[in-house]
Order: structure tokens, then C-alpha cells, then sequence
């Protein structure tokens, strides 16, 4: 399960696609997708933590 694209997120991938220095496209979307997944992660941790119910 991952999070939405967020505003900050499609920002950093469209300007991570342009200017395409380092990476090739495949690594910029397997980190956007890790990405995603890590901060939905936290999410559930945090919520977790704070005695909320994960449904």
C-alpha cells in the first residue's frame, strides 16, 4: 500500500525526469515508488502510536 502522488512529490519527479542527470527513468520512479511506500509506512506508525484506528 502506498500513499497518493502528492504536489511535492510530482515536483520532484517532473524535474527529476527534465533534467535526468545521474539516474535513468526507471530508478526515479522505483524512488518515488519506495518513497511512497516508506512514507505510508511512517503514517501507519505514527497513527499506530497515537492509539488511532488503522482501517
Amino acid at each position: 500500500m502506498m500513499i497518493g502522488y502528492t504536489v511535492p512529490e510530482i515536483r520532484r519527479l517532473l524535474a527529476a525526469l527534465i533534467v535526468r542527470l545521474y539516474q535513468p527513468e526507471h530508478h526515479i520512479w522505483w524512488w518515488s515508488h519506495w518513497r511512497r511506500k516508506r512514507q505510508h509506512q511512517a503514517r501507519l506508525s505514527h497513527y499506530k502510536r497515537r492509539g488511532y484506528p488503522l482501517n
